[in-house]
C-alpha cells in the first residue's frame, strides 16, 4: 500500500503524462491530416456554366406561390405546420390543471384506444359523463361523441365548464336489488331475444326513453360506464348493458365495439356475458371487457348470441 505522503505527487505525475500524450496527439493530427481538395479553374467554370443554364428553371421551381404567406423550410427540416385540434388542446389544459384523473387505468384505456386508433373519427356513444369525458372526445376528434348521464345536475355542472360536450339526461327505473329478477326475465322472455328498436321492445330491460337521435345513429363504439351501480339503491347497469347490445345489433351494417367497465362487479360481469354474449367477447383487461357485435339487420335470422 502506498503512503499518504507519496500519493499526491504520483497522481500529479500521472495527470501531467496524460496531458502531454493528448497534446502530442493533437499536434500529430493537425500536421498529417489531409487538406480538402481545391477546385480547379476548369471545374469552377463548368459548375458556373451549369448553374447559369438552369438558373431560370430553378428560380421558377424555388419561388413560393404569391398566394402563400408561409416560409419554406430548409430541405433537411420539412415540417407540417398544423394547428392542434381544439378538443385536444382543451383536454391537455384540463388534465394538466386538474387533480382528478379518469377512473380507468392506463391499460384499461388502452383497450378502447386501440379501437379508436383504427376507427376514429367515428360515432362513439358513452353511458356516463365523467372526468374522462373530455379525453374520449379528444381521442375521437372529428367524430361524434355523445354521453348519456343519469344525474341532470351533474350534466349542468360539466356543461358550465365544458360546453362543447354533448350529453343527454337518461332516467333509469331499475335498482340493483332487481338484478336477479331482471336476469331471469331477460333469459326466459323471448321478447328479450328479439332485435328491435328499444322504443318498441317488449323486453323489460330495454331503455325506452333514449333520445331519438341516439337511436337513429349507427354507433361504431359504445362504452357502458354508467349508471351508478355500487350500492343497493343505485339503478345499476342492467338496462344500459342490454340496450347497448340492442343498439349494436340494430346497426345498419358492419360491427360495433362495445366496452363494459367495472366487470369485477356481479351485475356488469353477468349481464355483459348474457346479453353482449361471450361468443362476441374479444378481450378483457383489468375491469374492462371488450365485445365486437355484428349487425343483425344486415343478416336476418342471426341468433341473438352466436
Amino acid at each position: 500500500m502506498r503512503s499518504k505522503s507519496q500519493s499526491p505527487i504520483n497522481l500529479k505525475l500521472i495527470l501531467i503524462g496524460f496531458f502531454l500524450v493528448f497534446l502530442l496527439f493533437l499536434v500529430l493530427r493537425s500536421t498529417f491530416s489531409p487538406s480538402p481538395p481545391q477546385q480547379t479553374h476548369e471545374s469552377l467554370d463548368q459548375s458556373s456554366a451549369v448553374s447559369n443554364s438552369s438558373s431560370e428553371n430553378q428560380e421558377i421551381e424555388d419561388q413560393p406561390s404569391s398566394s402563400s404567406s408561409s416560409v419554406a423550410c430548409p430541405s433537411t427540416q420539412q415540417y407540417t405546420c398544423n394547428k392542434i385540434s381544439p378538443s385536444l388542446a382543451n383536454a391537455l389544459v384540463h388534465y394538466a390543471t386538474s387533480n382528478v384523473t379518469p377512473q380507468q387505468t392506463l391499460k384499461e384505456i388502452s383497450v378502447s384506444l386501440r379501437v379508436l386508433e383504427k376507427k376514429s373519427p367515428c360515432n362513439f356513444l358513452i353511458f356516463g359523463l365523467g372526468h374522462d369525458s373530455l379525453m374520449w372526445t379528444a381521442l375521437n376528434h372529428g367524430g361524434k361523441t355523445v354521453f348519456l348521464e343519469e344525474d341532470n345536475s351533474w350534466i349542468q355542472q360539466i356543461q358550465s365548464k365544458l360546453p362543447d360536450l354533448e350529453s343527454h339526461h337518461v332516467i333509469y327505473d331499475t335498482r340493483i336489488t332487481q338484478a336477479d329478477e331482471l336476469m331471469e326475465i331477460g333469459m326466459s322472455n323471448e321478447d328479450c331475444k328479439k332485435v328491435t328498436d328499444p322504443r318498441f321492445s317488449q323486453c323489460q330491460l330495454a331503455l325506452k326513453g333514449l333520445p331519438q337521435q341516439v337511436l337513429e345513429t349507427d354507433w361504431d363504439l359504445i362504452m357502458v360506464d354508467a349508471p351508478t351501480g355500487w350500492h343497493d339503491g343505485a339503478p345499476g347497469r342492467m338496462s344500459a348493458i342490454y340496450t347497448a347490445g340492442l343498439i349494436a345489433r340494430n346497426k345498419g351494417d358492419g360491427e360495433t365495439d362495445v366496452f363494459v367497465h367495472d366487470v369485477d362487479r356481479v351485475v356488469e360481469d353477468q349481464f355483459s356475458k348474457a346479453f353482449l354474449c361471450e361468443g362476441y367477447l374479444v378481450e378483457q383487461e383489468g375491469r374492462i371487457r371488450h365485445f365486437n357485435i355484428p349487425s343483425h339487420r344486415a343478416r336476418l335470422g342471426r341468433p341473438f348470441c352466436p
